[in-house]
């Protein structure tokens, strides 16, 4: 059975509170593990969780500040003690390729992991699509407004069709031939168009550290689930500018524009207890969809298809 589903391991912006972990999130997809910005902690977080070492396929980091990436050491360390078999491809700003060095390399150990380095020098699609059919899903970057380079992530799962039982019923198509329709488009005069209907796929965005750009909206247009940071309220709007951050009430109205079915703040600067009260800002400005201020350790799952 496949799952779908969003592993928070922290939310604390900056510095970890007695709440709240650095950040650190992982999106399991069907197969696949995707790590984004291991902050301090992130192996330990992993513990508490059912997210082994051996899950991880992917490393997304959106930018080289340290409550984004120290706890990359300790991942890669844990996967190499581990064992994991598997190719693991990491993707990073190229301008701070040395300082992916630096953590890549933190300490001595014994280095078995194979990871692959993938540096993220433009927006563009960095996995799947025309050139990998192999990868179920097109993974793409876009540019974001922070105080060094930054990249958000957005996951788009190819558009598919449903098929409708009483219409193949109707035509008398059951068992394996319903595969061999959706294999080869037309089975015994019947079209494949006459007995399904288009099903939309899904997409995800993770967006952290950025003021209000274009890419914040081509990451968030149409997601079934963001996830995006909301470090300050809008009493502090001047704050998050000028430190090249998001508030709750802008994060709240790009999700209502880009028309996103599920919400999720994060990234809570530690000057702020309260964490319904982003909720509440985020409603304010008009999102409806579902909303969720996250936790550490709360999992959230991905909206069913509409």
């Amino acid at each position: 059975m496949s799952v779908r589903e969003l592993v928070v391991l922290g939310t604390a912006s900056q510095v970890p509170t007695r709440q709240r972990n650095h950040n650190g999130y992982i999106l399991l997809w069907d197969g696949e593990g995707i790590l984004f910005d291991p902050g301090e902690g992130t192996q330990r977080q992993m513990l508490h969780t059912s997210v082994a070492a051996h899950d991880l396929t992917r490393i997304c980091l959106t930018h080289f500040h340290g409550d984004h990436t120290l706890g990359l050491p300790g991942v890669i360390q844990h996967m190499s003690l581990d064992g994991v078999p598997h190719e693991v491809t990491a993707y990073f700003p190229a301008s701070g390729r040395h300082y992916f060095e630096r953590l890549r390399h933190a300490t001595p150990f014994h280095d078995t992991v194979r990871l692959r380095e993938e540096p993220v020098t433009a927006p563009g699609v960095l996995a799947g699509g025309p050139a990998q059919p192999e990868v179920p899903f097109t993974l793409e970057a876009r540019r974001l407004s922070h105080r060094i380079d930054t990249f958000g992530y957005r996951l788009t799962e190819p558009d598919a069709r449903r098929m409708l039982p009483d219409l193949l019923a109707e035509r008398g198509i059951s068992g394996p031939d319903v595969g061999r329709l959706q294999r080869e488009g037309e089975l015994r005069g019947v079209r494949l168009e006459e007995v399904s209907e288009p099903r939309r796929g899904q997409r995800f965005a993770f967006v952290m550290d950025t003021r209000l750009c274009d890419g914040v909206h081509e990451l968030a247009e149409g997601c079934d689930m963001l996830v995006i940071e909301s470090t300050f309220l809008q009493a502090d709007a001047e704050l998050a500018e000028v430190s090249g951050h998001l508030t709750a009430f802008q994060a709240g109205r790009v999700a209502a524009e880009s028309g996103v079915r599920h919400l999720v703040l994060t990234h809570f600067s530690q000057r702020y207890q309260d964490t319904d009260v982003f909720a509440a800002e985020a409603r304010a400005a008009g999102f409806e969809g579902e909303l969720t201020a996250a936790r550490d350790l709360m999992r959230v799952p991905v909206p069913k298809r509409a």
